[in-house]
């Protein structure tokens, strides 16, 4: 790997953590724009997947007592329905069909409220969010603004938002690196993994990022926290729809 390319990688850990450890999935989608610009296709997935359950994970253990146990629980049902549908395929998406799933995803985050009432705390939403975000995970490496389409539109406090999201992500992100890891180790061998040096720079930065990230999100208002998150995962969307028209 080139230095440049790993200098590149390296900051955009640290600035994506920050900005996840703040809105709770945006970091995650800019670093998928950038790993998948840099890295092949299956590395990218695998690279994105270990960096962001680390950070998802630590920020769901700083934020521990804010997870809402319940919604949770009825979100990983739905989640391991996905896994066990999907992880039988030997299908994998190419970069083009991923750019155009993750491009996708700002549609989630603009449905008005009066199409429908999405709440993970409703009856069987959770469980629906959990089958449909672990599919999109798997196949085009994001789900967290779907997630959010959940999770933001209840009365939940933005820390219990971004503390429950974190732990669901945790768990697809997981999944995901299996899923991609699979052929990749068939095909080619262990060796073909992504270098374990990488992984090793990348997480402390990750956690640090988060940590950051977290006392920004104590110092801001709910109202703030929603509007921004929006605006932030349309932008980044609209670079992977040029990138999937070939325009970047």
């Amino acid at each position: 790997m080139a230095p440049l390319s790993t200098l590149v990688i390296l900051s955009a850990v640290l600035v994506t953590a920050f900005i996840s450890g703040i809105f709770g999935l945006a970091g995650g989608l800019i670093l998928m724009a950038v790993l998948t610009a840099l890295l092949p296709l299956a590395t990218a997935m695998i690279v994105h997947g270990a960096v962001q359950m680390v950070s998802n994970g630590y920020r769901a253990f700083r934020l521990r007592r804010h997870i809402h146990w319940p919604v949770l629980a009825r979100y990983a049902l739905g989640a391991a329905i996905a896994a066990a549908l999907l992880f039988p395929l030997a299908w994998r998406p190419d970069r083009q069909a991923v750019y155009l799933l993750i491009s996708s995803i700002a549609i989630f985050v603009w449905i008005p409220r009066s199409w429908a009432e999405f709440d993970a705390r409703k009856p069987f939403q959770a469980e629906i969010a959990g089958l449909l975000a672990q599919s999109l995970s798997m196949l085009a490496g994001i789900a967290g603004p779907l997630v959010q389409l959940f999770f933001v539109r209840t009365d939940l406090s933005r820390q219990a938002i971004v503390s429950t999201e974190a732990t669901t992500q945790t768990l697809s992100h997981l999944v995901k690196i299996a899923f991609w890891s699979v052929p990749v180790v068939a095909a080619a061998g262990w060796s073909a993994m992504p270098p374990l040096w990488l992984l090793a720079a990348a997480i402390p930065l990750s956690m640090l990022g988060t940590t950051l990230g977290g006392k920004v999100l104590d110092a801001m208002s709910d109202v703030n926290f929603k509007a921004w998150m929006k605006w932030l995962v349309t932008a980044v969307c609209g670079v992977m729809l040029m990138r999937a028209a070939g325009w970047l």
